[in-house]
């Protein structure tokens, strides 16, 4: 028997039916996006009084809370009797089989049975408590021993029944997370992250005064180094060659909010090929750097540069003290590109003043996902630990990591003010393997499990979408789908005057029109923003860490792929199909091959418009006007996603795949680059052709009157005055009538040759004859 083939993967976007909305059954009005979960929260806040082992002389407590199969324990405190905790732990209440909570006070220097008090709750008399109504105040609880005699020592704590709305929902030990201990807990809670304020730093050196060189005989080669962290620029060598140089030149940083580094800038003498010698320089911190906040100039200033002493060497005075001259300020007119911008989530300037009004919020429910792939190995088996990443303007959220499932459940909800509709929120899956006691995951990158984009500006207001996103990830080994992600989103507008005024308003802030930064630039500040982000959020609890920020944030996306090029030129051919299209349609009808009625039809229809001209543009308009009302019944119903056949994902070979993936400069060496190079050189070749033919056609049309070919340019010139004093005696719309029938003329009226202008142009000379 023939193998049977391999289902073909399904990578359509789907309709969900979740069971949400429902905020009137339990009273929270956080949740309308999500199904509502039920958690039993119990917090353990402290305790005092707790005696002494008798045979250490000392108390070191600990709390173990037990609920059925469900086990959680606080850490332990040494030789106190007064420990705190203020520890959270939440019992998921759908899989609680038991009916009490037992709390006991352990000695772990006593025995594994023995304890020093504890309590018990039946859970029936639990209370309910639900944002927004305020947290339940602990309370003080006497001890007891097994036999429900009163002991020494009393326990604080506070338990309740809520949902994921709580407060302490992001802070709280889940029982579902059982297996995850120690410090690993931090791991799987969720968070809210904000991104820093980043500005872009200008250093606009002018000129230097006074240096002076180690070497009195030659004239000093001065150059500014500037140096921000890991960041090092340099301006060009002075053409100055001497104690005076002058530059006129920016070099640019990003910095972000708090200031943690100083700028450094240090005049240097260029000794050789590789040295160069210190003439002087300055430390900056950037917090006495002036802001601009508005369009406004900011004024030049002289500093003073300290010789630069090396370990070891003496300092000795400097009488006259070398000066820079330079304009340094923080720049708050632009926005700070940490995306690229058609992926971009934020348009605003970092200058608050600058910004918008404010034109609705972004609702986003993280539900679900299904059919997770194994990523990793535990226990001699496949397990994946997800949680999710969504980021929309400066605001990151991370949700809890569920443990050991392919489908888990999240039901987190998180919003955004929005303040432009072209923005595009970001949501990935990640599985996260830093779970495990110990530090040997501390190298280990969270791998991806897919992405999900999401443009406003194609949703309708109010409306809530919930689908089933396939998780896509392309690899060396080809496309793959690591599982589906359910999702709720909602798009609210408060004020729809500001929503319509912002189409016309211009995308990015006013001084990247009036002074623009070149593509190198952009580029270069965009990657030292997104080491900044990555740095910053990496030191948050727990962290984002640099491999999770990098996808978010599309880093590889300028990255050559000869995959994403066939598509982009797909992308540009089906755009123009349309009018391709046109054309064919409207050379059969002047060709009188389709219906000899729709031929007479549209003839009747140009001699009106002729005869009167007002028809033209009442057409032009109307025309876009029907074509859009009978487009509307079809108009898309679910937000756009991954289109794999749109990529060229699922058909792109495997060395296409492997090219795309390489490092850069290429790790490859021998056969493998030798074919990639080859096959650059044939599209390369193909693109020359291209280009050539192209500029051959607009050569020949500048040959028309440059008298390379004198024949012809006298013919066209004698040509165009006839035309002038006919154009002038004949009133225009009989021309156009003229032209018109003449370019739908019967075909016993027709040659099947070239016409007389196409004849006239192809025989001008271009410059193709001069090339090599």
């Amino acid at each position: 028997m023939p193998p049977k083939e391999k289902p073909k993967e399904d990578y359509t976007l789907k309709v969900t039916s979740p069971d949400i909305g429902g905020r009137t059954v339990l009273g929270s009005d956080k949740l309308t996006l999500v199904e509502q979960r039920q958690f039993l929260y119990v917090r353990i806040v402290r305790a005092n009084g707790l005696p002494v082992n008798n045979m250490t002389g000392t108390c070191d407590p600990f709390v173990e809370l037990k609920i059925g199969n469900y086990k959680g324990i606080t850490r332990c405190f040494e030789q106190t009797s007064n420990p705190e905790w203020n520890e959270v732990y939440a019992f998921t209440r759908d899989r609680l089989q038991g009916g009490r909570l037992e709390i006991m006070v352990r000695d772990k220097e006593s025995a594994i049975n023995e304890i020093i008090g504890c309590l018990s709750f039946d859970l029936g008399d639990t209370p309910t408590r639900f944002p927004p109504n305020s947290p339940l105040a602990p309370q003080w609880y006497k001890l007891e021993d097994r036999n429900g005699v009163k002991v020494a020592g009393e326990l604080m704590l506070a338990a309740w029944i809520g949902n994921q709305a709580d407060d302490a929902f992001s802070v709280a030990w889940h029982s579902d997370a059982a297996a995850v201990s120690g410090k690993s807990v931090t791991n799987i809670r969720s968070n809210v992250y904000l991104s820093p304020v980043l500005w872009y730093l200008r250093v606009q050196v002018i000129a230097a005064q006074d240096l002076t060189p180690s070497d009195k005989n030659r004239k000093p080669e001065a150059y500014i180094k500037a140096v921000l962290g890991n960041l090092v620029l340099r301006t060009t060598v002075s053409k100055d060659k001497n104690p005076n140089p002058t530059w006129n030149e920016e070099v640019m940083f990003v910095a972000a909010e708090p200031f943690d580094d100083h700028l450094i800038l240090s005049v240097e003498d260029k000794m050789g090929a590789n040295k160069e010698v210190c003439l002087g320089r300055s430390v900056i911190p950037l917090h006495q750097v002036e802001k601009r906040l508005m369009p406004q100039a900011i004024g030049a200033q002289w500093i003073n540069l300290e010789k630069y002493v090396a370990e070891g060497e003496e300092k000795t005075e400097v009488k006259f003290a070398s000066r820079l001259h330079l304009r340094i300020f923080l720049d708050g007119l632009y926005h700070v590109f940490d995306e690229p911008t058609y992926y971009s989530s934020d348009l605003r300037a970092t200058s608050p003043k600058l910004w918008p009004e404010k034109i609705g919020v972004l609702e986003l429910g993280i539900l679900k996902a299904e059919g997770l792939l194994p990523t990793k190995s535990r226990d001699g088996r496949g397990t994946t630990d997800a949680y999710c990443v969504a980021k929309y303007g400066r605001k990151w959220v991370r949700t809890s990591t569920i443990v050991d499932s392919y489908a888990p459940k999240w039901n987190e909800q998180y919003c955004w003010d929005v303040y432009d509709p072209y923005t595009v929120v970001t949501v990935g899956v990640f599985d996260n393997c830093h779970l495990q006691a110990g530090d040997k995951n501390d190298g280990t990158s969270d791998p991806r499990l897919g992405k999900v984009r999401i443009r406003l500006s194609t949703l309708e207001t109010g409306r809530i979408y919930t689908h089933s996103y396939p998780l896509l990830v392309l690899q060396p080994n080809g496309l793959k789908k690591m599982g589906e992600l359910h999702l709720a989103v909602k798009f609210s507008c408060n004020n729809w005057i500001n929503l319509f005024h912002t189409y016309s308003q211009p995308l990015l802030p006013m001084m990247h029109y009036l002074q623009p930064l070149s593509v190198y630039q952009l580029d270069s500040l965009r990657h030292q923003a997104t080491y900044i982000l990555s740095l910053r959020l990496g030191r948050a609890d727990p962290p984002l860490r640099r491999e999770v920020v990098e996808y978010m944030l599309d880093t590889g996306v300028n990255r050559w792929s000869l995959r994403r090029a066939n598509a982009n030129c797909e992308r540009v051919m089906t755009c123009l199909s349309g009018i391709v299209v046109l054309w064919r349609q409207f050379d059969q009808i002047r060709h009188w091959k389709i219906n000899s009625a729709i031929t007479v039809l549209i003839y009747s229809l140009f001699v009106a418009m002729v005869m009167c001209p007002k028809l033209i543009l009442t057409a032009f308009f109307l025309a876009p006007f029907v074509f859009g009302v009978w487009c509307f019944p079809k108009r898309p119903r679910h937000p756009p996603h991954m289109d794999t056949k749109l990529s060229h994902a699922e058909t792109a070979q495997p060395d296409v795949l492997d090219e795309e993936f390489d490092s850069f400069p290429s790790s490859k060496q021998g056969e493998a680059l030798k074919t990639r190079y080859d096959r650059l050189r044939g599209i390369s070749g193909r693109l020359m052709i291209i280009i050539g033919d192209l500029a051959t056609q607009l050569e020949r049309i500048h040959a028309l009157v440059s008298w390379r070919d004198s024949r012809a340019t006298a013919m066209f010139l004698v040509f165009c005055l006839i035309a002038c004093f006919l154009v002038h005696k004949v009133k225009f719309k009989y021309l156009v009538l003229v032209i018109g029938t003449y370019a739908m003329r019967p075909p016993r009226l027709r040659a099947g040759i070239p016409s007389i202008p196409q004849n006239f142009l192809r025989r001008l000379p271009a410059k193709t004859d001069s090339m090599l």
